[in-house]
């Protein structure tokens, strides 16, 4: 038996406790509390859950966007930080090596709608672009075009559509496209 070293509805007592446990099991075996502002976690194999507020998931998306992502060419944060529901984000990929968009600094916007992270943010270049999966007009990533969106799952998070975006930037029917001039925007 672990001594509770915080009140069991408290933030770190939750944090404590979901670090500890397993992963989740697949999809199809778990139930989801259909509440947009929580998801399901299974703790340990006793079959006992915790159910973690979608606030508590994005401050844990916080923290790790402000540190930086692996070779810092991905960062994320808020917009406001005044806005209680962490809705509205925004992101920049440096763009990646021996492509067109090398050097390149692109900033997005992500919003994550109050059924996040069951549903995906909707994702918009701030920054112009030219890529098979952005709407050339408004800067939107369209999801039927971008896999991660279209195949959304629930453990996916903004560092992973930043990261993705990145690596379509490099994949062979991107890297080469015409670019807009740099420091035009949407």
């Amino acid at each position: 038996m672990i001594p509770l070293l915080y009140p069991p509805t408290s933030y770190l007592f939750i944090r404590f406790c979901v670090r500890l446990s397993s992963p989740p099991p697949p999809r199809s075996d778990r139930s989801i509390d259909q509440t947009p502002f929580t998801q399901l976690m299974t703790l340990g194999s006793g079959g006992s859950s915790v159910v973690v507020p979608r606030n508590f998931r994005l401050l844990e998306e916080l923290e790790r966007g402000e540190k930086g992502i692996g070779d810092g060419t991905v960062s994320y944060g808020m917009d406001d930080g005044d806005d209680i529901y962490m809705r509205s984000w925004t992101g920049t990929i440096i763009g990646p090596h021996n492509s067109v968009h090398e050097g390149r600094i692109y900033t997005l916007k992500l919003f994550c709608d109050k059924d996040y992270p069951e549903k995906p943010p909707t994702v918009r270049f701030h920054s112009r672009v030219n890529m098979t999966c952005v709407n050339h007009e408004t800067g939107v990533v369209e999801p039927k075009k971008f896999g991660i969106l279209a195949n959304w799952q629930r453990e996916y998070t903004m560092e992973d559509i930043l990261t993705q975006l990145k690596k379509e930037m490099s994949a062979p029917h991107n890297r080469k496209l015409v670019q807009p001039p740099e420091g035009t925007f949407f």
